[in-house]
């Protein structure tokens, strides 16, 4: 049985946590997403649903960020039109409801997420510093940053998670998220881990870190704006999303790895972060998908 104090304090880590991540309205956005019957893409028992309601997420989320920026076009698009920088929060939070909408909602909620990045994605055009055109609703650019998401998410729950998958439950993960990938517009997204390595080692001929790609580096790693009490543990999260980058990465955005360092404090340490977070919201997430079953 957890004290009072201890419950009273779980609720308030958790609360502050849920509305950093899903903003003021977190706690009617979960409900609505949880508790409105319907079929949903995903049941119950799907990896999708494990991994994505993991806090190993923080660290996934942070990699997959820096991962992402390593293609010019696609980090040429973020920077001219994502407004990371100057509402990084909300970008956060947007993010993080399409995420709980696709994995949890019901599907046509799911579908209609999907339709409104679409339509986003075909009004951001422009050009890279190298001259080149982009287009976000380019299928090849999609497929890159789908890819390099679910390969940053899959490391970090297998690496942190509370319970990692076995070899099954990761091709079904890479599944999983093909269903979403197709809906936003990937053209035969990868089904299996094998696929997703494929995948990855083809877009490499491709790939450098621009002087965008090493400042929002930078500005997500160095100089994120949130409390000072919040820095430290940010700092334990921002460690681990680098240490999980593959080594290519780290080197092309100039980021420092000490693999002894890594094994003997920053894994451990994130282990610790992460198995903080999942104490502070696991009452909620327990309810949540609780409500979520028994509307199915």
């Amino acid at each position: 049985m957890i004290p009072t104090d201890g419950a009273a304090l779980r609720d308030r880590l958790g609360s502050g946590l849920l509305a950093r991540v899903a903003g003021p309205d977190g706690p009617r956005t979960r409900a609505r997403i949880h508790g409105t019957p319907g079929p949903r893409w995903f049941g119950p028992d799907r990896p999708i649903r494990r991994v994505h309601g993991d806090a190993a997420m923080f660290i996934g989320g942070l990699s997959a960020l820096l991962l992402q920026s390593l293609h010019p076009l696609a980090m040429a698009a973020v920077a001219a039109h994502s407004g990371f920088r100057g509402d990084p929060w909300g970008r956060l939070q947007r993010t993080s409801t399409f995420l709980a909408v696709t994995t949890y909602g019901t599907a046509d909620s799911a579908q209609e997420a999907c339709d409104r990045v679409r339509s986003v994605h075909e009004r951001v055009r422009g050009r890279a510093p190298d001259g080149r055109p982009y287009h976000a609703a380019d299928p090849h650019l999609l497929a890159w940053v789908h890819v390099a998401e679910v390969d940053s998410f899959l490391r970090a729950h297998q690496r942190y998670g509370a319970r990692p998958l076995d070899d099954e439950g990761c091709d079904g993960y890479v599944a999983d998220a093909a269903r979403v990938a197709t809906a936003l517009g990937v053209p035969d997204p990868p089904r299996t881990r094998a696929e997703l390595a494929g995948r990855l080692a083809a877009y490499r001929p491709e790939l450098r870190a621009t002087p965008q790609a090493r400042g929002a580096a930078r500005f997500l790693l160095l100089r994120p704006p949130m409390p000072l009490a919040a820095r430290l543990p940010y700092g334990v999260i921002a460690a681990n999303a680098v240490s999980l980058l593959p080594t290519w990465a780290s080197r092309a955005l100039w980021l420092p790895r000490l693999p002894v360092a890594e094994e003997i404090c920053v894994q451990p340490l994130g282990t610790a972060v992460t198995s903080a977070i999942r104490w502070a919201m696991t009452p909620g997430r327990q309810r949540a998908m609780a409500d979520a079953a028994a509307a199915e």
